[in-house]
């Protein structure tokens, strides 16, 4: 399904237009050599990395901040053998809150999108993560998880696409110094096959405004 109007800003934001796991300019020694991978890539959206809590909720002070978190530690692993590609994907969140004092607990949510071609929402999870405050403690830690699932045969490059990306480059091959992706075939190829695992705090519109503009 398409992104709405309404979230385009949103859309903008998320978007990373990475080209999924690919690598191009692998050196060898028997020459240079383009890899690829049906792998998604997996990342942090920059405006949704980190989300911040107020008291009272509608201040914007320095002075009302209450609860700050940040992920970090995005780690993943790809299983592309079977039928459909599935990425394991997982996390931590550390947080730090303004007063200290009696225990707390504190729950976030945050979302697992997959994205493809760079602006087309393939699916979308919402779930939640808790961190706990001792007392007398300012800062917790959790840790995440998130599962993706995308159909192989769609993340899978055209063979005589994938013969022109990855094929051997030699020194002193004419060839050599073309690259792939300027011809729009390749490209609208490689964009139709490339899918991206993005991991972020769900935000509310307010919240993500504060973050793109602070």
């Amino acid at each position: 399904m398409r992104l709405s109007r309404s979230k385009a800003a949103v859309a903008v934001l998320l978007s990373l237009g990475l080209l999924g796991c690919a690598r191009q300019g692998d050196i060898y020694q028997s020459g240079i050599l383009t890899t690829y991978t049906a792998c998604p890539a997996v990342a942090i959206p920059a405006p949704a990395g980190d989300i911040t809590l107020f008291n009272p909720p509608t201040s914007r002070d320095a002075s009302a901040i209450d609860v700050v978190a940040t992920i970090t530690n995005l780690r993943s692993t790809c299983d592309e053998t079977g039928e459909y590609i599935v990425t394991h994907a997982t996390f931590d969140v550390h947080a730090q809150r303004r007063d200290n004092r009696g225990p707390r607990e504190v729950v976030l949510p945050y979302f697992a999108t997959v994205v493809q071609s760079g602006d087309n929402v393939v699916s979308k999870k919402v779930s939640r993560i808790g961190l706990r405050f001792e007392d007398g403690q300012y800062s917790a830690s959790s840790s995440g998880t998130a599962t993706s699932q995308v159909l192989r045969s769609a993340a899978t490059l055209p063979e005589d696409i994938r013969r022109q990306i990855t094929r051997e480059r030699r020194a002193g091959d004419p060839q050599a110094a073309l690259d792939p992706m300027a011809d729009p075939a390749v490209r609208a190829a490689v964009d139709r096959a490339t899918f991206e695992l993005m991991i972020g705090f769900a935000l509310d519109e307010e919240q993500l405004r504060y973050n793109a503009t602070r």
